[in-house]
């Protein structure tokens, strides 16, 4: 995907579909989670390589992507962390604690993006 837009969209990880709400402005960025409760599926920034959870209200599982949408790593962070950055990393997929290995993702899953605006 060459532009990427604020906005819903679904991820696909194997058969699964999940909600998905893409970061992509630097605003979007900046606020992620923040004074949110939860999140319904999961966030993707972009471009992003790394994050933190500082003013976050609950923990979260966090995954790095590359260019190709591969996971290079996976964490989970509780609130009040800073994240290492990624080198590798152009995209980050945040989401609640615990989804992510629910949704049987790992290191070297890819991960599909569709967006409605493309």
């Amino acid at each position: 995907m060459a532009h990427w837009q604020d906005g819903p969209g679904t991820l696909r990880i194997g058969t699964a579909a999940i909600p998905l709400e893409v970061a992509a402005s630097y605003r979007a960025r900046t606020r992620g989670l923040l004074g949110r409760d939860g999140v319904d599926g999961a966030l993707l920034l972009t471009p992003a390589g790394s994050v933190h959870t500082f003013g976050m209200r609950f923990a979260i599982d966090v995954a790095y992507l590359d260019r190709r949408m591969r996971v290079i790593a996976l964490t989970t962070m509780p609130p009040g962390r800073l994240g290492l950055p990624r080198l590798r990393s152009r995209h980050v997929l945040e989401a609640g604690a615990g989804a992510m290995s629910g949704w049987g993702l790992a290191v070297g899953s890819v991960v599909a993006v569709s967006t409605r605006t493309g």
